[in-house]
């Protein structure tokens, strides 16, 4: 395996004088806080450009290849959205509509223990009629009009596979790497990596929403958008479903801003000091964490008002647009820190899980999501913002074809999770539009041709950003790690 020049380390030295290496390598000494001499340096050369400054200081270690992605938007869609039902038409779901799963479709497989064992679980047809869309001639069901009419900007990844069965693990799976919490999560990766282009934001934010009304009691676990091993300055800054999405900006009353600066001056000399005996990076998080927080008491309040959005730009998110905490108004915040440098947004919409809402919830879900995601599409390609920026749509797995509960019941028709195929889909950042790649088989069960594992998924992200994702590593505990493990492949058939 192959390592950055800035990651070689003294192999035969003490560990605490490595554990002092780990802390001061390339990367922190240029990447250190305002008060650090190479920023501080570097800026004033470059008229203090804090996006020319990023680029020459940190984009240029980590990027292997010419990148086509800037930034990544990650429209994450909690509880496993069911593929048979909005993107991966399977006519056969007709024919066995009410009969039992074909033995051979099983073959031993491992599902939730709401569902147990496969054997003798009914097969369920689409609840909404599916179409072909654009020139592309993309099956999409009427559950996602607005999706459907942007279906030529879109790639269709069908054959997504994925280890785990249940929603956490399998969410941690997908962002960082592993089912067990505590590596670092895809946003974690690329901070460290590449650096943020912005000096007035995080260079990773993380926000939620949950569509109203609904059963689904799955939970943001801050694991989500951590940092892992990696030092915590890398972690996403989780912005709260409000006008005021960060606490403690504002100065303390009575405190003008001359005397926070000076104060928060002080502290940093203070803990620059303390970082000079210890080396601990947590030190420097602290430092950058305080600075960040003190830039962000103008940066945040702007980035809020959409005062200054057209009518005709909110209607394309949709009539949430205007209420804080909704999928809508994430997805307009998504462009607006795109605009503004940030380098991984993380839009999490929990609501998918419908083990007994088919008929119900889903349609509430897909309501909530569908005009927002096509109308962030749209938004950033009238802005010429889409060419480089990388926006994902799908969740953890897929929904079993077959029925969970009772066929004669249709108000709680349901299906379980189902991690042997699902799909996501891509636009932007050097993917190819207007395709279709993998196939699942003839009941959407299993990927029948092209399979994308989630480590390829990974690698690839990875590579549009300009990244090896063998040579991203950091040494942790005695072994290098990386956010692909040691698995992933390119998947060559998506890039443009």
């Amino acid at each position: 395996m192959h390592h950055p020049s800035w990651q070689i380390l003294q192999p035969d030295a003490p560990a605490p004088i490595r554990e002092r290496q780990l802390a001061i390598n390339r990367r922190h000494f240029f990447g250190r806080s305002a008060t650090g001499i190479g920023t501080a340096a570097l800026a004033s050369l470059l008229g203090n450009d804090a996006s020319i400054a990023a680029e020459a200081g940190l984009a240029t270690l980590a990027q292997h290849v010419a990148p086509k992605a800037k930034r990544v938007i990650y429209l994450f869609q909690n509880g496993g959205p069911t593929h048979c039902d909005l993107f991966d038409y399977k006519p056969r779901l007709h024919a066995l509509h009410g009969t039992p799963v074909p033995e051979e479709y099983i073959g031993g497989k491992r599902f939730s223990t709401m569902t147990g064992e496969a054997n003798g679980k009914l097969m369920l047809e689409p609840v909404e009629p599916f179409r072909q869309h654009g020139q592309s001639g993309a099956w999409v069901s009427a559950f996602m009009p607005h999706t459907a009419r942007i279906a030529d900007e879109l790639c269709f990844i069908k054959s997504m596979h994925t280890d785990a069965v249940n929603h956490a693990p399998a969410i941690s799976f997908l962002l960082s790497g592993a089912q067990i919490p505590g590596r670092p999560t895809m946003g974690a990766w690329l901070n460290y990596g590449l650096g943020s282009p912005s000096e007035e934001l995080p260079g990773f934010v993380a926000m939620t929403s949950v569509s109203k009304g609904t059963s689904c009691g799955q939970i943001f676990y801050d694991f989500y958008w951590g940092s892992g091993f990696l030092p915590s300055r890398f972690q996403g800054v989780k912005f709260r479903g409000s006008k005021d999405p960060v606490l403690y900006l504002k100065d303390p009353a009575g405190m003008s801003r001359t005397l926070r600066r000076g104060l928060l001056d002080d502290l940093a000399a203070l803990n620059a000091r303390k970082f000079a005996q210890m080396g601990d990076p947590e030190i420097e998080t602290r430092i950058a964490q305080y600075e960040m927080a003190y830039r962000m008491q103008t940066s945040v309040p702007e980035l809020t008002d959409f005062s200054d959005e057209p009518d005709h730009v909110l209607d394309l998110y949709g009539p949430q647009v205007r209420e804080p905490g909704t999928f809508a108004y994430n997805c307009l915040m998504a462009r607006r820190l795109a605009e503004r440098g940030v380098r991984f947004i993380q839009c999490m919409h929990a609501g998918w899980d419908q083990h007994n809402s088919l008929t119900t919830e889903l349609y509430t879900q897909c309501r909530d999501t569908d005009q927002p995601s096509a109308g962030l599409v749209q938004d950033l390609k009238m802005r010429g913002l889409l060419d480089d920026t990388l926006v994902i749509w799908g969740g953890e797995f897929g929904r079993t074809p077959f029925i969970q509960g009772e066929l004669t019941n249709r108000p709680r028709w349901g299906r379980d999770h189902h991690p042997y195929a699902f799909t996501v889909w891509l636009t932007g950042g050097g993917v190819r539009p207007g395709i279709s790649y993998g196939v699942s088989d003839d009941l959407g069960f299993n990927v029948a041709q092209d399979p994308v594992h989630v480590h390829d998924f990974q690698a690839t992200l990875l590579h549009l950003l300009g990244i090896d994702h063998e040579r991203l590593t950091y040494r942790f505990q005695g072994r290098y790690f990386r956010l692909t493990d040691v698995h992933g492949a390119l998947v060559d058939g998506i890039l443009a």
